[in-house]
């Protein structure tokens, strides 16, 4: 539940969020350029693994969430499942970064749209959540949408379900775990930074290595930490202090935005793609107007319940 805010945090808490959907948005074109320097897709996540761990203590010692970091790490339990919760998002940025530097970014953002709608399902299914009439018209809408889009690829588009799959299933875990999102984001950060450091010593001894070859290549290399923790504090942050409904709303920012980036690098959009856009854009639409009315009913009806009789 979004806490109250007054007239100047809620237009902070906005901007916030308005904020980490544009970053989540233009990310791709961090990786494109990257790439076409000489870095390679495992070399750019290697390189996002390794320098979004100090980026992620930094925020973890501000906030002092210090002794949930160590208590997390004498707990099996927590650490197992944050261990899942690492390979569903290392998976999940992996694929992603493959994806949006092998033009693919279109077939990246339709996940992102799917992912919301997913996430109903998996409400439906682990934790007995309603879906109303709406939002089973908004996931028919998805689902016509994903059948197009296999038409005009010729194949299933296995990048936005594997995407959408990973990332919902990475909010399963992530809700089951007693961590805050800080630390969490930090215990994650370095379970995959040995992956990152094995993976960049191995290139440097095959002399494939880019990152660190002048101090452009080792910029782009840092710009990696601050880009991948930056957005994730941001959403936290106004989460904590907007309606479910307006994050509903803005949320299809970020995809829409790769979208658009996928099209001004020249990637390919048939008919058939359009077509299929066009059903996705309906269900998140569907999606975002049942949200936002069923917000608005319940604060109708709080305010009701609190007049005097």
């Amino acid at each position: 539940m979004a806490s109250p805010t007054g007239p100047d945090q809620g237009r902070a808490a906005l901007l916030s969020a308005f904020s980490c959907y544009v970053l989540w948005g233009f990310m791709p074109l961090l990786f494109m350029g990257q790439h076409a320097v000489g870095f390679d897709a495992m070399e750019i996540l290697a390189h996002r693994t390794i320098w979004a761990a100090p980026v992620a203590f930094a925020l973890v010692w501000f906030a002092r969430q210090n002794a949930q970091v160590v208590a997390a790490f004498r707990n099996p339990k927590i650490i197992g499942l944050l261990a899942i919760s690492t390979a569903l998002i290392g998976l999940n940025w992996g694929l992603y970064v493959w994806a949006t530097t092998h033009h693919a970014t279109l077939e990246a953002s339709l996940g992102y749209y799917i992912n919301p709608l997913l996430n109903m399902i998996v409400g439906l299914w682990l934790f007995r959540e309603r879906i109303d009439r709406w939002g089973w018209v908004a996931i028919g809408l998805a689902f016509v949408g994903v059948v197009l889009q296999a038409l005009a690829l010729g194949r299933p588009p296995w990048i936005s379900l594997i995407l959408a799959v990973t990332f919902a299933s990475y909010g399963v875990i992530r809700k089951k775990v007693a961590v805050d999102a800080q630390a969490g984001l930090f215990i994650e950060c370095l379970l995959l930074a040995p992956f990152g450091v094995a993976w960049l010593l191995w290139l440097n001894q095959t002399g494939a290595a880019v990152g660190f070859d002048d101090p452009v290549h080792v910029a782009w290399a840092l710009a990696n930490g601050p880009a991948t923790v930056l957005p994730l504090v941001l959403f936290a942050w106004s989460a904590r202090r907007l309606p479910l409904s307006t994050l509903g709303f803005i949320q299809f920012l970020a995809p829409t935005i790769q979208f658009g980036v996928g099209v001004a690098t020249g990637e390919s959009l048939t008919a058939l793609r359009v077509a299929s856009f066009a059903f996705i854009w309906g269900g998140a639409l569907v999606f975002a107007a049942a949200a936002f009315f069923r917000q608005r009913a319940a604060r109708q009806a709080l305010k009701a319940s609190a007049e005097p009789i």
